[in-house]
């Protein structure tokens, strides 16, 4: 390229926009639609373990603080009952193994059932027992 060339140095121009980029904050979600999310967030962590929770976390925290106080919640107790399913599977060489995993298995379920009715009543739940990684 000459001096005098109407081309402009490529290493000069700003970088080109990212179409994926999000320009514009999400929207926050009506009332009824974030109780339904964190029901099923809840839900479906009896049949899905940690995996719903944590889509919902990643994907809907920003959509209001009552959908991202219940998938946190959702995800610090399914993540702490699969340490509870390893760690029992792990001591099933021992034996106490063969009590532990379906006692997690069952207080899983009824922990979960419980936040997804209070999910659905509007109100905060708190899963007993469970180790705080998300906030």
């Amino acid at each position: 390229m000459s001096e005098n060339d109407s081309r402009s140095n490529p290493y000069e121009s700003t970088p080109p926009h990212n179409p994926y980029a999000q320009s514009v904050p999400p929207s926050p979600m009506s009332p009824t639609d974030e109780k339904m999310w964190a029901t099923l967030i809840h839900v479906g962590g009896i049949l899905f373990v940690f995996v719903p929770a944590l889509i919902g976390y990643l994907v809907l925290r920003d959509r209001g603080p009552f959908i991202r106080a219940h998938s946190a919640t959702a995800l610090n107790f399914q993540i702490t009952l699969t340490i509870v399913y390893v760690v029992g599977t792990a001591l099933t060489a021992i034996l106490i193994g063969y009590l532990i995993v379906p006692v997690a298995w069952v207080l899983g379920i009824i922990f979960s059932i419980l936040a997804a009715l209070a999910a659905n009543r509007g109100q905060g739940y708190s899963y007993p027992l469970t180790i705080r990684f998300f906030s």
